[in-house]
C-alpha cells in the first residue's frame, strides 16, 4: 500500500509537476524507504555491493553503543550529582519531569539513568536533525539533485559530541554551520574536505567557549560543576596519581561513567563500534591503528622525557591514559575514518591516521588550555590528507618508472 501511495504521488513530484521543486524531499523518502527503482545494470559502474546507504546505514548502527552510553552516562552523572545534594533534584523542567513519573534519583537506577539522560540527549538530536535537515533539502532543491544520506551519520555523530547542557539554539547554529560552511559551499558530498560534524563542533568550541568547555556544562544538573578527566589533569599538580587527579579509576574511563561529551565518554562503545565497521568493511583500520600508534609513541616519549620539575602534569600522563580519556576512542573510530575527508591510499591513512593520533597528545599536552586535541587534530589531518595522498602516488609513480627502467 505504501509502494502503491508513492508511486501515485511521484507524477506530482516528477518534472512537470505542480510540485517538481520538492522533488529531492519525495525522493529522499523514497529511497530511504526503498531501493530504488533506477539502477545501473551495465559491469562497467559495478564496484561491490556497498552503495552510499547501505554504508551510512552501517556507520549509524556503529554508532548504537555510543547512543546508549550517551543516555545512561548523561542521566548517571546528573542523578549522582543530584543525590549529593540530600537527594533533592534541581530546577529544571527535566528533572521535574522525571520525579513527576515517581522515580527517585538514586545513581544506581538504571531506568532513572537512562530516562534523564534521553530528556536531555533527544531533544538536542532532534534539533540537529531538524535544522541540518532543512539546510539539506534546501540546497538539495536549489541544485536539483537528490538528498543525500550522508547526513544521517553527521546528525547522528554532531550531537553526540556535544555536553548535555548545550542550548539547543547553539545546537542548531552549530550543525547548520558544519552543512552549509563545512560540506554544501564545496559542492556537497564527496566534495567537502573537512569533516561536516567536527567543522560544527569546532565552530561552537571557539564561537561559544563558555557554553562548550569549562567546569559547568558537562553534566545536566543545574549548579553543578564538574571537570572531565582531562581538564582535571590540565590544571591538577604534579605528584599527585592519576586516579586521585581524575577522582575515578582507568576502567571506569574505560567503560565510559565520566564527565565528557555526551557519547564519547565509552571507549568501550567506540570499540564495539569499531569491531562492526572494520567487519563490514566500512571504517579502515589502518586509520585506527594509525591513530592509535601515533598516541601511544608520542605520549610515551613526552612521559619519558618529562622532568621532574615540570609543572604540567599531562607531561607525565601514561600513554594507556590517553586512548580512555577525552574523546580520544570516538574521534579515532567515528571522526577520523570518515571516508570523503580522510586520506584514499592505502599507505596514506597509515601516515594519515599517525600524523593525527601525534598531533593529538602534543595539542593536549604542549598547550593544556585545550585539554581534549582529538578535534583540531583530525581538521587538521583532513586538510593534510590530498597533500599525503599526492606524495604517496607520487612515490608509487617513481618506484614503477625504477622498476620497468621508463624513468
Amino acid at each position: 500500500m505504501l509502494r502503491k501511495l508513492l508511486d501515485r504521488l511521484h507524477p506530482t513530484f516528477a518534472q512537470g509537476g505542480s510540485l517538481e521543486k520538492l522533488f529531492p524531499l519525495y525522493e529522499a523518502i523514497d529511497t530511504f524507504l526503498y531501493t530504488p527503482s533506477d539502477t545501473t545494470r551495465g559491469a562497467s559502474h559495478v564496484r561491490d555491493g556497498m552503495n552510499l546507504k547501505r554504508m551510512m546505514s552501517i556507520v549509524v548502527i556503529a554508532l548504537a553503543p555510543c547512543f546508549f552510553m550517551a543516555l545512561q552516562n548523561t542521566g548517571y552523572q546528573a542523578n549522582l550529582a543530584i543525590s549529593a545534594e540530600q537527594g533533592t533534584p534541581c530546577d529544571g523542567w527535566r528533572e521535574a519531569v522525571v520525579q513527576s513519573m515517581g522515580r527517585t534519583h538514586d545513581p544506581g537506577s538504571f531506568i532513572d539513568n537512562f530516562l534523564l539522560g534521553a530528556l536531555y540527549f533527544f531533544p538536542v538530536y532532534i534539533v540537529t536533525l531538524a535544522a541540518g535537515g532543512l539546510w539539506e533539502g534546501l540546497f538539495a532543491m536549489v541544485r536539483k539533485h537528490e538528498i543525500n544520506e550522508g547526513f544521517l551519520v553527521t546528525s547522528a555523530l554532531f550531537p553526540l559530541t556535544l555536553p548535555p547542557t548545550i542550548p539547543l539554539w547553539q545546537a542548531a547554529l552549530g550543525i547548520s554551520f558544519g552543512v552549509v560552511i563545512g560540506k554544501e559551499i564545496f559542492g556537497g558530498i564527496g566534495k567537502n574536505f573537512l569533516n561536516p560534524a567536527l567543522t560544527a563542533r569546532a565552530f561552537l568550541y571557539f564561537a561559544y567557549p563558555a557554553e562548550i568547555s569549562g567546569m559547568t556544562v558537562w553534566t545536566a544538573a543545574d549548579g553543578f560543576s564538574g571537570a572531565t578527566p582531562l581538564g582535571a589533569i590540565a590544571e591538577g599538580p604534579v605528584g599527585q596519581s592519576i586516579e586521585s587527579l581524575v577522582g575515578t579509576s582507568w576502567w571506569d574511563c574505560f567503560i565510559g561513567t565520566i564527565q565528557g561529551s555526551m557519547g564519547e565518554t565509552s571507549t568501550l562503545a567506540c570499540l564495539i563500534g569499531a569491531l562492526i565497521l572494520i567487519g563490514t568493511g566500512v571504517g579502515s583500520w589502518r586509520i585506527m591503528v594509525g591513530v592509535t600508534l601515533g598516541a601511544l609513541a608520542s605520549s610515551g616519549l613526552l612521559c619519558f622525557f618529562s622532568s621532574a620539575d615540570t609543572t604540567n602534569a599531562l607531561m607525565q600522563l601514561p600513554p594507556h591514559w590517553h586512548l580512555v580519556v577525552g574523546g580520544f576512542a570516538f574521534g579515532a573510530v567515528f571522526m577520523a575514518t570518515d571516508p570523503v575527508s580522510a586520506a584514499m591510499t592505502e599507505a596514506g591513512r597509515w601516515w594519515y591516521g599517525i600524523l593525527i593520533g601525534v598531533m593529538t597528545v602534543l595539542i593536549r599536552v604542549i598547550n593544556p588550555a585545550f585539554p581534549e586535541g582529538i578535534m583540531l587534530a583530525i581538521l587538521f589531518g583532513n586538510t593534510m590528507a590530498p597533500l599525503i595522498d599526492y606524495y604517496v602516488i607520487q612515490a608509487n609513480i617513481k618506484r614503477r618508472m625504477a622498476r620497468y627502467g621508463t624513468g
